[in-house]
């Protein structure tokens, strides 16, 4: 498919689920009320503008993070969660809110971003030696594992009810009630890890060829590690501080495009970006729409979705390798 014509409608798709975001929830906003003096135009204003701003750029990070992975993995099935920023920046803020009491956005946002910063640097010491993908994958594996049991062992020690309940809703992810504040703190984090993420575009064309023939071509696999390993640190781990853990959107989407991008990785990573912004806006549009007074979380809505699609591809990968 030609590229120009990819991007330019994933571009209008984007901008056109970014304003039915603006409009959809259970009290509807036309376009003839924006910008006049009807109320329901501070809805906009003050509430669905900053949480579509997050899906945009919360999306758009996943979706590129998503193809990176897959194309240095050389994995199908790879996903943000598997480097272990995901658990590790969710254990951070559970840990503020348990040990510290937290409730403030900055506070959570802080304590996310430095046990997103520090499982980084855990990643980079436990991989930086090795010249294969194989070690990056087992050391993310390790970090995910360590973050989950301890998340869980905080919630299980938990004195307070309350944080029990704060923390379990967190963790579900959710852009409802949202504001410019959340969006201030991470979309700049979130927009520096996706212009590095795009750094490696050239590297993992040289991968498709194996590690020693990429070797071979000059590329220098332990930079390209450390790329990608702060690239998806700031992306995952700023996204995660604010709406808890949105997962699948790194799986699905990269599926999604390379059947209109072809095989190359470096083709596939902006068309990603793009359809995971596409794809968390319609996302949490839709969970607005439910029935009853509550939304369902986004978090849990692209569980329901992802795992289907996740056992799709697997049954898919079995079968070619039956034939």
């Amino acid at each position: 498919m030609n590229r120009a014509l990819l991007l330019s409608g994933l571009t209008l798709l984007v901008a056109l689920l970014f304003a039915g975001s603006l409009m959809a929830g259970k009290v509807w906003v036309p376009f003839d009320a924006w910008f006049s003096n009807d109320p329901r135009w501070w809805i906009i204003a003050e509430l669905r503008l900053p949480r579509a701003i997050l899906g945009l750029a919360i999306g758009a990070g996943l979706g590129l993070t998503g193809a990176v992975l897959q194309g240095y993995l050389r994995n199908p099935l790879a996903d943000p969660a598997v480097v272990g920023v995901s658990s590790s920046a969710a254990l951070g803020a559970v840990a503020s809110i348990v040990l510290l009491s937290a409730s403030a956005p900055l506070m959570i946002f802080g304590a996310a971003m430095v046990a997103a910063a520090g499982s980084m640097l855990l990643l980079v010491g436990l991989a930086w030696r090795a010249e294969s993908a194989v070690t990056f994958v087992l050391a993310g594996t390790v970090l995910a594992s360590l973050a989950a049991a301890l998340t869980a062992f905080l919630i299980s020690v938990a004195p307070n009810p309350f944080a029990v309940a704060e923390i379990i809703d967190w963790i579900m992810g959710a852009l409802t009630d949202r504001s410019f504040a959340e969006a201030k703190l991470a979309v700049p984090f979130i927009a520096l890890g996706c212009v590095i993420l795009l750094f490696t575009a050239r590297a993992l064309d040289a991968l498709t060829l194996g590690e020693d023939a990429a070797r071979s071509l000059g590329l220098k696999l332990q930079r390209t590690q450390l790329l990608i390993v702060l690239g998806t640190g700031l992306t995952v781990g700023a996204g995660v501080a604010v709406t808890g853990v949105v997962g699948f959107v790194g799986l699905i989407v990269p599926h999604l495009m390379r059947p209109l991008t072809g095989a190359r990785p470096s083709a596939l990573l902006v068309p990603s970006a793009l359809g995971g912004a596409a794809l968390v806006l319609a996302a949490d549009s839709l969970v607005r729409l439910g029935p009853g007074a509550t939304e369902i979380r986004l978090g849990v809505a692209m569980a329901m979705l992802g795992t289907p699609f996740f056992f799709f591809l697997l049954l898919r990968m079995r079968r070619s390798a039956w034939i």
